[in-house]
């Protein structure tokens, strides 16, 4: 693609090298027991903020790195790490992309950074979409939004919300006109103790265990006009459009969605990224039958082939972070692209990462079975790989693919 260079700067190299190194140095190190305990790994997300790697600075910067590749790089390194630490660390960022995509400018000033809080007093945010009856079909939100005296009233169930219910920040997709779908939804900041917020079933996960996902209960939640992302003049102004037939845009969790999918598709690389060195440095020093087992052609291809499908999984994100930044459009769902081949590359190579190991991979003594729980979730969450395979499918052809 014209324009297109997958070459680092001198500053993305430099972030990336600092990342890894916390990675290195204090991520990986606590996965095992974060992974065990189950619970969200507040040392570690401490000592992140410590150092500026969580924080509402480090995040914009690599937001608006003129490449687009800063936070793409920087998430591959984190995720390197541990998947389920790396989600408590970056889980805010999702909720910040919905209220930067649909947020006005005061709005960003008043929340971005009470979601993040200070390094000696750190902040989480949450972003609330999926419902029980409403995951990939984001079309059937039930979760209501009432106008009231210039408040907006909240009832609802959100579930699979990461850090749903301890939070600070809530971001919630709620319906404001049902009988217009998908068209008559909006997302509202909902500030930290809210009445009527709580949450509800912490969720026991395969993976990514120590990133907390929750229900959360909005129970006539009131929160004032000024929480309605983007305000109510332009609410309006898209209703109106969508009652008369025109088009309103892409509707709220759809756009955080399409905004996020390259950095969750990082994620998913740094996960393949770390079982394929794993798988070969093993590979590099277990003996049978006298010699290295990666002198064998079926080691030896097999680990060429986890290699290049992590490299087309790099690439595939790079380009859709470099597209998204620079403002191309994503005519061939670039961005779907990338999510769908990066989440199914990571499946595959910790898969093929237990099977060089064999019987030792399929235990806890190595982190590769680790890996392979963690990798699952990106083939479901953030659209399912058949959603992006819908979404591609409608792009290349077309047509109204069902």
């Amino acid at each position: 693609m014209s324009g297109f260079c997958p070459e680092l700067s001198d500053d993305v190299i430099q972030v990336r090298d600092w990342v890894h190194e916390f990675a290195r140095d204090v991520i990986r190190p606590a996965g095992a027991e974060w992974d065990e305990r189950e619970e969200t790994p507040w040392p570690v997300i401490q000592e992140a903020a410590k150092i500026g790697l969580y924080s509402l600075d480090f995040f914009a910067t690599q937001w608006f790195e003129e490449s687009g590749l800063g936070l793409p790089v920087a998430f591959e390194e984190i995720f390197w790490g541990d998947a389920g630490i790396g989600l408590s660390i970056v889980g805010t960022g999702l909720a910040a992309a919905a209220l930067s995509s649909s947020g006005t400018s005061e709005q960003m000033g008043e929340w971005l950074p009470q979601m993040f809080g200070t390094e000696n007093d750190v902040k989480l945010g949450a972003f609330c979409a999926s419902e029980p009856d409403a995951g990939s079909d984001v079309g059937s939100i039930r979760t209501r939004a009432v106008h009231d005296r210039g408040d907006w009233v909240l009832n609802g169930v959100k579930t699979w919300a990461t850090n749903g219910g301890i939070a600070d920040v809530h971001v919630v997709v709620a319906s404001v006109e049902p009988s217009l779908g998908a068209r008559g939804q909006a997302s509202f900041v909902i500030p930290p103790g809210t009445p009527g917020l709580a949450m509800g079933q912490k969720f026991r996960k395969h993976g990514i265990r120590a990133s907390h996902t929750a229900e959360v209960i909005l129970d006539d939640v009131r929160v004032p006009g000024s929480c309605l992302l983007g305000g109510k003049d332009r609410l309006d102004a898209r209703l109106a459009r969508v009652r008369n037939g025109e088009r309103s845009g892409e509707q709220a969790a759809m756009r955080t969605f399409e905004t996020t999918r390259p950095s969750v598709a990082a994620m998913a690389v740094g996960i393949a990224r770390a079982a394929f060195e794993y798988a070969r440095d093993y590979a590099r020093e277990r003996e049978q039958f006298g010699r290295k087992i990666g002198e064998n052609q079926a080691i030896a291809f097999l680990l060429a082939d986890m290699a290049t499908r992590v490299d087309v999984a790099r690439l595939l994100t790079w380009r859709a972070a470099w597209m998204a930044r620079n403002g191309r459009q994503f005519e061939q769902a670039e961005g779907s692209m990338s999510k769908l081949v990066a989440g199914e590359t990571a499946v595959w190579v910790t898969e093929q990462a237990i099977q060089i190991l064999g019987g030792a991979g399929y235990t806890r003594d190595h982190p590769v079975e680790r890996f392979h729980r963690d990798a699952k979730i990106y083939t479901i969450f953030e659209g399912t790989s058949e959603i992006q395979r819908l979404i591609i499918g409608r792009a290349v052809t077309g047509l109204p693919v069902r």
